[in-house]
């Protein structure tokens, strides 16, 4: 087996812009071939709020990744969150003229782009559509319908809609540091890729990424995507509490709240003192630890609250027996799974991307801050793979034998193809098996029509 292509992950955050160079090793390992890292001036909550500083943060990050990496870096999976995703379940059909041939990838391809037409609110765009389970002729619960015949083919669709401004100002900051997008990935699936089990997605789970300025939320059971939601909270506004509670800079609450900070204020005694430096020669002010924690856990409560509010909105909650799986920059905060636990009643981990990682990775990198963009990169390559599969099988593919009904010989007709979208390494085409214009393609059209 040959290592895979080299996929880019860019990770825009609320308080980091990460780079993620990888590519998959002979034993399905992500080898971290380089990394950047450096501070998000530009987002707020997931979404860009300034376009200048975000492009020169992403061209910092690029600028680290490409030296570490020895990469030349052209094209990215970019991840897109923010509190204006929302998710909404939908179902299609497709009325196939000839129930004699065998359902083929096509036919489901087509049903699933159909979902793309589906009308939205002015200023929504649906990102993401994923097939739950299917039915043939009204046979329900049919998870793998392709070789099978019949003429009626229906699906139970989980879709993911999102501001097309938003989308397109990520577009233009990623255009305006000289990056290509590949394609836009939901944070929370690419975080889920990177941190959960086949067991536990089979089992039923919660992925929470806290994150600095969203929470994101992914339920699996049965090994489906099931709910996806973002919660317009994060590790920022806890900070900003720890600032304004102890009267300190941010700077400082930061650190605090990092080096010191627990979501559980029973865990520390009165007697633990920390001192905070003072400005301008002022003295140095002390931190009751319990104090602090006191407010970390207040806040953490309530996105805990609103967590658990989409769990049971979800329906899965008493379907769950994975629990809940935390990742993200948060869930480095100390005692936070406890509380999580005791808040809602139910198992509580907390996730690390290292068990899909090559054992040569820089450990910094095995920290849940990077799950979604390790997640990026698994998914960009499984992607790419799929996508690569169906090229050759179009081009490879046999004449099928043909099918004999009442003496009569019927041949499947010859399918076709269009090549649209373009490798990660290089300007060799890849195939698009999409039939309509997808959420990706017509940002990238709107940017090619000059409206830049």
């Amino acid at each position: 087996m040959k290592t895979s292509e080299i996929i880019v992950g860019l990770d825009i955050g609320t308080t980091k812009i990460a780079v993620i160079v990888g590519r998959k090793n002979d034993y399905d390992k992500i080898e971290i071939l380089g990394y950047g890292k450096t501070s998000s001036i530009g987002v707020k909550r997931g979404v860009v709020s300034n376009i200048e500083n975000t492009v020169q943060s992403i061209k910092e990050a690029i600028q680290g990744a490409s030296q570490k990496s020895g990469v030349d870096i052209k094209y990215v999976n970019v991840g897109i969150a923010g509190q204006h995703i929302k998710s909404l379940q939908h179902r299609g059909n497709l009325i196939r003229k000839d129930n004699d041939i065998e359902i083929s990838q096509e036919d489901i391809d087509n049903l699933c782009n159909s979902m793309y037409n589906l009308n939205m609110n002015p200023g929504e765009e649906i990102i993401e559509v994923i097939p739950q389970d299917f039915s043939i002729d009204g046979e329900h619960g049919v998870k793998q319908p392709k070789g099978m015949i019949g003429s009626s083919l229906e699906a139970n669709f989980h879709i993911i809609v999102g501001q097309t401004a938003a989308a397109k100002n990520i577009y233009k900051c990623v255009r305006k540091a000289g990056l290509e997008v590949v394609d836009l990935i939901l944070e929370p699936i690419a975080s889920a890729e990177a941190v959960l089990s086949e067991e536990e997605k089979e089992a039923g789970v919660v992925l929470v990424d806290i994150g600095g300025g969203t929470s994101d939320i992914a339920i699996f059971h049965e090994g489906i995507i099931r709910h996806t939601a973002v919660v317009p909270l994060g590790g920022d506004i806890i900070t900003d509490d720890v600032k304004e509670g102890c009267s300190i800079i941010k700077k400082h609450a930061e650190e605090l709240k990092v080096k010191f900070g627990s979501a559980l204020a029973s865990e520390n005694r009165e007697e633990e003192i920390v001192a905070i430096p003072g400005l301008r020669g002022r003295p140095p002010k002390e931190i009751s630890l319990k104090n602090l924690a006191n407010i970390i856990q207040a806040r953490m409560e309530e996105i805990i609250e609103y967590i658990y509010y989409e769990i049971k909105n979800s329906g899965y909650e008493k379907k769950l027996i994975g629990g809940i799986v935390l990742t993200g920059g948060g869930a480095q905060l100390k005692h936070i799974a406890q509380l999580t636990e005791f808040k809602t009643g139910l198992d509580t981990r907390i996730g690390y991307p290292n068990e899909y990682l090559a054992k040569d990775v820089p450990p910094e990198m095995a920290s849940p801050m990077y799950a979604t963009g390790i997640g990026l990169v698994i998914v960009g390559i499984d992607r790419y793979e799929r996508e690569k599969e169906k090229l050759q099988l179009f081009i490879q593919e046999p004449e099928p034998e043909p099918l004999v009904k009442e003496g009569k010989t019927k041949r499947v007709k010859e399918k076709k193809i269009k090549v649209k979208v373009k490798s990660e390494d290089t300007d060799e085409a890849k195939p698009s098996m999409k039939f309509t214009e997808t959420f990706i393609e017509r940002i990238r059209n709107w940017f090619e029509e000059g409206n830049e």
